[in-house]
């Protein structure tokens, strides 16, 4: 099961813009091997539009999800600048340092920053 865990992509995000995102623990049902992603897209009016997409897509593949919070990112692939912050009503807070190094692991290039504030 940890081949399937590897095929998990650790970021998913939108090219460009701000938009919501969520940080998500994704584990192997009835196993203690999990990892932590991320996913963003403006397709999304609320942070629980992200997490209905994503559950679903990894179930079939024998892997549990849980959301351990939210907020937005703000993303200049121009400038090779992302900005992590905010929040997530339903969800809370994500460790937005936990998110950040996960996307510095796929976007290595570029100068990621985040902060708590909500704007």
């Amino acid at each position: 099961m940890a081949e399937c865990l590897a095929k998990v992509p650790d970021v998913e995000i939108d090219p460009d813009g701000t938009f919501k995102y969520i940080l998500v623990r994704v584990r192997v049902k009835d196993g203690e091997m999990h990892k932590d992603v991320v996913r963003g897209t403006k397709n999304a009016e609320y942070h629980n539009h992200i997490f209905e997409k994503v559950s679903p897509a990894l179930e079939p593949l024998g892997m549990e999800c849980k959301c351990l919070g939210g907020g937005k990112i703000e993303h200049n692939s121009k400038e090779k600048k992302i900005r992590v912050f905010g929040e997530s009503t339903a969800f809370g807070k994500a460790d937005h340092s936990v998110s950040v190094e996960k996307l510095k692991s796929v976007f290595s290039d570029y100068e990621i920053t985040w902060s708590d504030d909500t704007k």
